[in-house]
């Protein structure tokens, strides 16, 4: 270490601020008389020299407290510093230059110091205070940096996001990083250098972790090309190369970033896609002002479409749950983000037509965004009398006061399971789409529904089961080796929501772009990879077999639908058969059988609604081949 590891006493950098400005009026003095030494010249001006001086120093001094100037720690000298050196010196010369013409003509007729040579100090005093504490600064950082580091990194990111990592990793002296260099997706940046390390292009990761015996990357790029990140974080687990990432500045305490903030990434970021551009301005021309109501505004979907809809300043946005713990977390954790919107919380059933119409008739809602629904395919399999009172009464319900109170836009948040369904769950949302699509065609109110597949981190999604399940000690749970599924983030999701409900003009199923479908069971082994365990040695994948009604796959379309583009890539129209009156009629009849309790009778009923239900590893596939109609 080139200096001591405590901090220098303020009072010596105070002496040393003011022995410069003394250097700097000596160094003005010989620059003003251009190094001359004729002795007539400075027989006239040491005496008045000699006067100025002490009131030349207690000005600095004084000035120096003031503006705190020796208050910063000299090793971790920042632009504020600088600035106050500079306020500092400012100030200074400007009390000289005041007392110019106070001495001349109130004391002794004799300049205080000639403006000249105060001109010179306050350029040369600035210079030598800044080089001072840059110098300082510079041994500091190069004392510290570990030439024989115990672990070699590579930064992802060579902006100002892969910078402040690097620094912070070697102000550090606990984290014992050798940064070997920057990677950056950016071609023109190759070959350049940051603070002295090389900048190579991402291709040149594998040569890099070979030649260089690189054992981790971080991702320190802010907004990275999703694929080429993907392929890094890949190649990455490929070869035993740890990840580490940056979060958001957004995150960061105080705008300040410290190693600790440096995480191992998550599930999320290896099944990220592209951004999704929104358009921003047909959102807020729908949204701003109007009274929007969510429905399960306290499930992972619901409360990501509150945060995101608050955004565009509705007049007042009405959440409503029946889950009380859940929505109480959520409307606390609103006010703590200071959600300018007005909030309105309200505790209700959407099974309750009563309620719901106090609901409506209270609050007028030009909008309804309906995301509550039970959704857990084997509960539902077991209990189809509360899929029904919930997926499709509920739904029922909703549509029905939302034609009455002159709703402008329903938008339905349904599910790929809804497509040539397998399970109760599945069909109880094909049948809350069907009665949508029909009350759309009889009513001023615009019906949009939605369809996509698994979000990440939802509740009662498997990647939560997956953390749980590893923090356990395993085993990792997996029905089948070949079973897959589509995700998408709660983020994602939500906009994408927000993008078709702007964009519907009513009847409409928006199917949204799921990426390639993920294996469960690699799925699985990357999580486990991601906790820094080994399969077959610290952990188990156990397979347990198909639940009832479960898919091998999931399908965004039936065989007879087709799609339309839209402005919107990862937005499209599937164009669906029409819906048959005597439909409604039957999910009334449906609905009604909630008192019976017959399940039998009950999916029964659901696969004459929706001929394309087959039941998969389910006790009613003995329902399938039976062919009986409706009395």
């Amino acid at each position: 270490m080139l200096l001591p590891k405590s901090n220098a006493p303020r009072w010596l950098i105070l002496v040393i601020d003011i022995l410069i400005s003394l250097f700097s009026l000596t160094v003005a003095y010989a620059i003003r008389f251009d190094f001359t030494s004729d002795l007539d010249v400075w027989r006239e001006e040491i005496p008045v020299l000699i006067k100025a001086l002490p009131i030349f120093i207690l000005v600095k001094l004084i000035v120096f407290f003031v503006y705190k100037t020796h208050y910063g720690i000299v090793r971790h000298t920042s632009t504020q510093d600088f600035k106050r050196v500079f306020f500092a010196l400012s100030t200074a010369t400007l009390i000289y230059f005041s007392f110019v013409p106070v001495r001349y003509f109130f004391l002794d007729k004799v300049n205080f110091l000639p403006i000249s040579i105060l001109t010179i100090e306050y350029l040369v005093c600035f210079f030598f205070m800044v080089i001072f504490r840059f110098v300082i600064k510079l041994i500091y950082l190069e004392s510290t940096k570990r030439t024989q580091g115990s672990e070699r990194i590579l930064i992802y990111g060579a902006g100002i996001s892969g910078l402040i990592t690097k620094r912070t990793i070697e102000r550090d002296v606990k984290m014992s990083y050798t940064v070997v260099g920057f990677i950056d997706d950016n071609p023109k940046s190759a070959g350049s250098r940051l603070e002295g390390v090389t900048v190579f292009h991402t291709s040149k990761l594998a040569k890099l972790v070979s030649n260089e015996g690189v054992s981790k990357v971080i991702i320190a790029i802010q907004n990275p090309d999703a694929d080429n990140k993907r392929a890094v974080i890949d190649w990455c687990f490929e070869n035993n190369i740890e990840v580490l990432n940056v979060p958001s500045p957004k995150s960061w305490i105080n705008g300040d970033f410290s190693t600790k903030q440096i995480k191992k990434i998550n599930i999320e970021d290896l099944l990220g896609r592209k951004q999704i551009k929104l358009d921003a301005a047909k959102i807020s021309s729908e949204l701003k002002g109007k009274v929007v109501l969510v429905s399960g505004a306290a499930g992972s979907i619901g409360s990501g479409l509150v945060r995101q809809i608050a955004a565009f300043e509705p007049e007042r946005l009405i959440l409503l749950d029946q889950a009380e713990s859940d929505l109480y977390d959520l409307h606390i954790d609103l006010i703590r983000d200071s959600i300018a919107c007005n909030i309105e919380v309200v505790i209700g059933d959407i099974r309750s037509e009563f309620r719901m119409r106090r609901l409506f008739e209270e609050f007028k809602p030009n909008y309804v965004f309906h995301a509550a629904a039970y959704k857990h395919v084997p509960l539902m399999e077991d209990n189809p009398s509360e899929a029904i009172l919930t997926n499709v009464k509920g739904t029922k319900n909703l549509v029905d006061l939302s034609c009455e109170f002159n709703v402008f836009k329903f938008v339905m948040i349904s599910t790929d399971k809804a497509v040539n369904p397998t399970n109760v769950m599945g069909a109880s949302k094909r049948i809350a789409e069907i009665y949508a699509q029909k009350a759309n065609s009889k009513s001023a109110t615009k019906f949009i529904t939605t369809r996509f597949g698994n979000v990440l981190g939802s509740n009662g999604s498997v990647i939560p089961l997956f953390r749980k399940q590893i923090s356990d000690g395993g085993p990792i749970t997996v029905t089948h080796e070949k079973v897959t599924r589509f995700f998408m983030t709660i983020p994602e999701a939500c906009q994408l929501v927000l993008d078709a409900g702007a964009m519907g003009n009513g009847g409409e199923i928006f199917v949204f772009d799921m990426g390639e479908s993920v294996k469960i069971i690699d799925l699985a082994k990357k999580m486990i990879r991601l906790s820094g365990l080994e399969l077959g040695k610290d952990i188990e994948i156990k397979i347990t077999g198909l639940r009832p009604g479960e898919k091998l796959y999931e399908e965004l379309l039936a065989k007879e639908e087709s799609t339309l583009p839209t402005h919107n890539k990862q937005i499209l129209i599937a164009h669906v058969r029409e819906v048959e009156d005597e439909k409604i009629e039957q999910i009334k009849a449906l609905i009604d059988l909630f008192d019976d309790q017959d399940n039998d009778t009950i999916v029964r009923t659901m696969k004459r609604i929706i001929p394309e239900f087959i039941s998969n590893n389910s006790i009613y596939s003995k329902l399938d081949n039976e062919k009986q109609t409706i009395k």
